[in-house]
């Protein structure tokens, strides 16, 4: 996929979709993978900005497959796992190359990121964790205080009876 398709899924060209564009061709570069039809390739991402939604196309990891995982640290950095090969990747954006007076202009700062040497702005090394598990369906139950249907192990007990996490949330504010 090259990064105009990108464009076009995301809706605009960006600092943050350059920075995950990049970053994901170094991870599967490095991995020596192509994209995951199924949960070949499982996923953790660090942040929720725009580069996700180019490792989501470039790299088939979905949160609907299960293999993908959102980490919220604020950080740009994507942890890419090969299931066949039991390899890991980390890969961080550090950006240390990019001048400041780049940084203001985001039409210059995409561009320079697309086009920067990958070792000027990204660090990639050996994943230091072991990779998640395998997705698990879950059955559903029903929430005693909405009626909901809800993943059974998104619920909690309170008072005897089994609630939702919304519905949860609600009756501690109460």
């Amino acid at each position: 996929m090259t990064y105009e398709e990108l464009v076009r899924f995301h809706g605009h060209s960006c600092p943050g979709l350059a920075i995950g564009y990049r970053m994901t061709l170094a991870a599967l570069a490095q991995l020596r993978t192509l994209r995951a039809e199924e949960e070949e390739l499982v996923a953790i991402v660090e942040n929720d900005a725009c580069g996700v939604d180019a490792l989501q196309c470039l790299a088939g990891c979905t949160f609907g497959k299960g293999n993908l995982r959102f980490r919220d640290y604020g950080k740009h950095v994507y942890t890419l796992y090969s299931r066949a090969s039991g390899a890991g990747v980390r890969v961080l954006f550090h950006g240390r190359a990019v001048p400041e007076e780049v940084r203001q202009d985001k039409a210059r700062l995409a561009s320079f990121i697309l086009a920067a040497p990958q070792e000027s702005i990204i660090t990639v090394s050996a994943a230091a964790r072991l990779p998640p598990e395998p997705a698990k369906i879950r059955q559903s139950v029903l929430c005693s205080s909405c009626g909901e249907p809800v993943m059974d192990s998104r619920t909690r007990m309170i008072e005897g009876r089994i609630v939702c996490l919304p519905c949860a949330e609600a009756a501690e504010v109460r």
